[in-house]
């Protein structure tokens, strides 16, 4: 009897037990309650990212269907242009076939005209394969007359795009011509720096004209980039009066001979060639470098096809 009642002292008593799962049932209720607070957290986060990328691909989506909208009424516009007819009479179709040709000419040159040249080219190769389908129905002797223009096309304008185009050589004079004004820049300051304070006024305006000279030429180079010659030469003259007031008057008849001398012997690709290789030596050959660049400046060429769909025009 003894060892019994000892072991039942050692056991917890009733009100133990029950305080212990009451505890227990605590402590799993606050469990219940993190994982709950947890999961709300976990799906608040997951449903604002969900809303964001939804956000994100309808934006996107808008985008693209804007971008398609202004491509459907540009070929709409294209295609409402009055387009004369041919000289020889010709069947419906294949005056709807030469009709929708010229529209694709068209969208050749303004490939060409955004420097997208690989795409020009595909486009020509297309109309190529286009004119030798049975399908076409126009004149065969227009259509030799087409296709053997598109092929020197295409010719052209692949070996255009393995050299260097103008644009790209005007941009590496203007940029070797900022590089020298750059460099011409600095040492005038130390040079004349133990001079009077009259020859600091004027290195400060000499300096002053130099930088707005730089700056000029930066506008030069976005128009150059842009493709639009006459805001290109409207700069590059707007440089060549701001540089002209230092170069005196016998440096700028000097200037002007070697200018004549050089237009009439050297072609103006050369001169452009020479000007990307070399750079200039003081404020006169600049100022001959914008007179040539000037003379020099890119002009577009068109295609030979589209020449000779626009002669009925004539």
């Amino acid at each position: 009897m003894s060892m019994n009642s000892d072991s039942l002292a050692k056991e917890p008593s009733a009100l133990q037990q029950r305080r212990q799962a009451n505890m227990f049932l605590v402590r799993l209720q606050w469990l219940v309650i993190l994982l709950l607070i947890a999961a709300l957290l976990w799906f608040f986060i997951s449903q604002q990212r969900f809303e964001r990328s939804i956000n994100e691909r309808l934006q996107s989506n808008e985008q693209v269907v804007s971008r398609l909208n202004e491509m459907d009424d540009r070929i709409f516009a294209m295609s409402q242009q009055t387009l004369p007819e041919p000289r020889v009479a010709a069947s419906s179709q294949a005056q709807n076939q030469l009709d929708l040709l010229r529209i694709q000419i068209q969208a050749a040159d303004r490939l060409l005209a955004d420097n997208n040249e690989s795409a020009a080219i595909d486009l020509l190769r297309g109309l190529h394969w286009q004119l030798s389908q049975s399908s076409n129905e126009i004149a065969p002797a227009l259509t030799v007359v087409i296709k053997q223009s598109l092929m020197k096309d295409i010719e052209r304008l692949q070996a255009r795009s393995s050299q260097p185009s103008p644009w790209q050589l005007q941009n590496l004079a203007i940029q070797n011509i900022q590089e020298f004004l750059h460099s011409y820049q600095r040492p005038a300051r130390v040079t004349d720096a133990p001079n009077t304070s009259a020859n600091d006024v004027s290195v400060t305006r000499k300096e002053l004209i130099i930088h707005e000279v730089i700056m000029t030429l930066n506008l030069a180079s976005q128009a150059s980039n842009m493709r639009e010659k006459d805001q290109l030469i409207g700069y590059l003259r707007q440089a060549r009066k701001q540089l002209q007031t230092l170069v005196d008057t016998s440096a700028s008849k000097s200037v002007t001979d070697n200018k004549n001398a050089q237009t009439t012997n050297n072609a103006a690709s050369k001169q452009n060639n020479n000007q990307t290789k070399s750079a200039p030596h003081n404020i006169a050959e600049v100022v001959d470098w914008l007179d040539r660049l000037i003379a020099t400046a890119p002009q577009s060429t068109p295609l030979l096809t589209t020449q000779i769909l626009d002669k009925p025009k004539r």
